[in-house]
């Protein structure tokens, strides 16, 4: 597994002159957001330093704790998102990561408005949509957060030349282990937490999802700030503050993973019905 911070133009551009921001003020906000990003990347080095990353048996009473605040209680409702998170930034700081299938970008906003320049995981398993990948580089742009591509070991032409070409029709289990579930579960080492978009109502498999449980295959403790919110609240989110989302939402795909394997639902089938269609799978190993 690679982990890569990309480099792109934007992140190597010195902040925009008084003259070019009267001219073009979003480009001076775009390179703006650049430099204040590898100002943060650069200083996270020394507050990790400030704290050692603690052990599975900590953040493991850590989680009880956690569970006993936010969950819900005779006579107390459950945390709201806003809440689950900012107890994740208290707990875990520099500490603390995002994984975005860049379907959306909600729950990367949400945490960047609690902890700016968070980082964000996206799974670059090689075979994303156009769309995905466009989606990942305006997030970029737009949004206080820093991607981190999480890529495999093995190129798509280095696993078709091992494995034989198309493994994901042939054995979709063993494609998916390859190019997400190990390289996420390598760049998790670097954390102590992560947050994770999902959601109770996207599937019967996911109904009964936590706000926050010891993520005993990754050894990190997992956070499901907006477990409880529907497709509708998801929606209404993005279009109130502005945000990117993937264009296939709009196309007919209320659920994007990597282009081979996804394909739209049939009407009144589940949103991830369409994900490996037509096989006994709707999940590719990192949230079972």
């Amino acid at each position: 597994m690679t982990t890569t911070e990309p480099a792109s133009a934007l992140t190597l551009t010195a902040p925009a002159s008084a003259s070019e921001a009267g001219l073009n003020p979003r480009l001076a906000r775009v390179r703006a957001r650049a430099a204040a990003r590898e100002r943060i990347r650069a200083a996270r080095p020394s507050a990790r330093a400030r704290r050692r990353k603690r052990t599975p048996e900590e953040l493991r009473a850590v989680v009880e704790r956690g569970q006993a605040q936010l969950n819900a209680s005779e006579g107390t409702p459950e945390a709201d998102a806003h809440a689950v998170i900012a107890w994740a930034v208290r707990e875990f700081g520099p500490y603390l990561a995002v994984a975005s299938s860049m379907q959306d970008t909600v729950l990367s906003h949400l945490v960047s408005e609690q902890f700016p320049f968070v980082d964000v995981l996206f799974g670059d398993t090689g075979y994303h949509f156009a769309e995905t990948l466009g989606t990942r580089g305006a997030a970029e742009i737009e949004l206080d957060i820093t991607v981190i591509d999480v890529r495999p070991a093995l190129s798509v032409a280095e696993q078709d030349a091992v494995h034989g070409p198309r493994l994901h029709d042939r054995d979709p289990e063993a494609c998916c282990a390859m190019r997400k579930v190990a390289p996420m579960r390598e760049a998790l080492t670097d954390y102590e937490a992560w947050a994770t978009g999902v959601r109770r109502s996207e599937t019967a498999a996911r109904a009964n999802a936590p706000l926050v449980s010891w993520d005993e295959r990754n050894g990190v403790v997992k956070i499901n700030p907006i477990a409880a919110w529907t497709d509708e609240q998801v929606a209404a989110y993005a279009q109130r503050h502005g945000l990117v989302i993937n264009p296939l939402l709009t196309d007919g795909y209320p659920s994007v993973g990597c282009e081979p394997c996804t394909a739209r639902p049939l009407p009144g089938q589940d949103a991830r019905s369409g994900r490996w269609a037509g096989r006994d799978k709707d999940e590719c190993g990192l949230h079972v």
